[in-house]
């Protein structure tokens, strides 16, 4: 307990305040969005989606076709940059990976008793192992969110080292589920417990919540993530997931991202979003006409 009190008061998480993220978050898209939200931007927000399926009904060949669809982007949007992965649960990892071709789209997994985190560690070590062993590539886990609230950072701590482990050589992404963290203060502490242990990406939320990724958590783990960097050499990614559906949302994010962590971060091995409805809505926005093909 004590070793996590010093990392925290090291990075001056109790200074930081919801007031001043909100008043902060307001400053910086009433003068750089405007500059952001441009054609150019947008396919490199298409470029940085992890095109997610995670339905109580998904089936081998709903995530077939969208492998499929995926493979195929190139000859129906020349010049547009493809996703950057496919993201399902771990029971349709084996299907993704029979069906893309499409060179450089990674294959995300969640795993770890997505999306409660509330099961057995020995369970969510087991799944993070198996979805690497069919063949994902990067894995989502969520933290013990109940843990963390209660102040139990080391247990949060070790479950994210032994899930790290798991992982191999895939990347890890850790979700906060920061509309349950609320604070600035705790979601700051959430994401440097997920950083000490050895995250690959931080990620805001699952999208099973009613409050998902907004600007304001997108300040406060950038600001984290830049200040492990200053300080660690580090470098962590960074993932808004849950409800970023429209053109204009993710190009909030994108600019949060970029005056924060700057322009090293706008690439889709630092930067992701996690989306199902955001890919169409910016292909949309690129063609100037309604998309449906993902």
């Amino acid at each position: 307990m004590e070793k996590f009190e010093e990392l925290f008061a090291a990075y001056n998480c109790d200074a930081i305040t919801d007031e001043q993220v909100k008043s902060e978050v307001s400053r910086i898209l009433a003068e750089k969005y405007d500059s952001n939200n441009t054609p150019e931007v947008w396919k490199q927000c298409l470029n940085q989606i992890d095109l997610t399926t995670l339905c109580a009904d998904d089936t081998d060949e709903r995530v077939q076709t969208m492998a499929r669809r995926v493979n195929e982007f190139g000859e129906h949007y020349a010049g547009i940059p493809n996703v950057a992965a496919i993201c399902v649960y771990p029971a349709m990892v084996p299907f993704v990976k029979t069906a893309l071709k499409a060179p450089g789209v990674g294959i995300a997994s969640v795993a770890a008793g997505f999306p409660a985190s509330q099961t057995f560690v020995e369970i969510k070590v087991a799944e993070v192992a198996m979805a690497v062993m069919e063949g994902a590539t990067e894995i989502d886990v969520v933290i013990s969110v109940g843990k963390m609230l209660q102040g139990r950072y080391q247990e949060v701590y070790d479950e994210l080292c032994e899930l790290k482990a798991a992982c191999r050589d895939a990347h890890l992404k850790v979700i906060l589920e920061t509309g349950e963290l609320k604070s600035a203060s705790v979601i700051k502490k959430a994401s440097l417990i997920a950083m000490q242990a050895g995250a690959d990406f931080i990620k805001t939320s699952t999208g099973k919540i009613a409050v998902n990724a907004t600007p304001e958590a997108t300040y406060v783990m950038c600001q984290a993530i830049k200040e492990w960097h200053e300080k660690t050499g580090a470098v962590v990614g960074y993932k808004p997931a849950g409800g970023v559906r429209s053109t204009e949302e993710a190009v909030q994010h994108y600019t949060l991202v970029k005056e924060i962590l700057g322009e090293e971060w706008l690439n889709n091995r630092r930067f992701r979003f996690g989306a199902s409805s955001l890919a169409n809505n910016l292909l949309t926005s690129i063609t100037g006409k309604q998309e449906k093909y993902f």
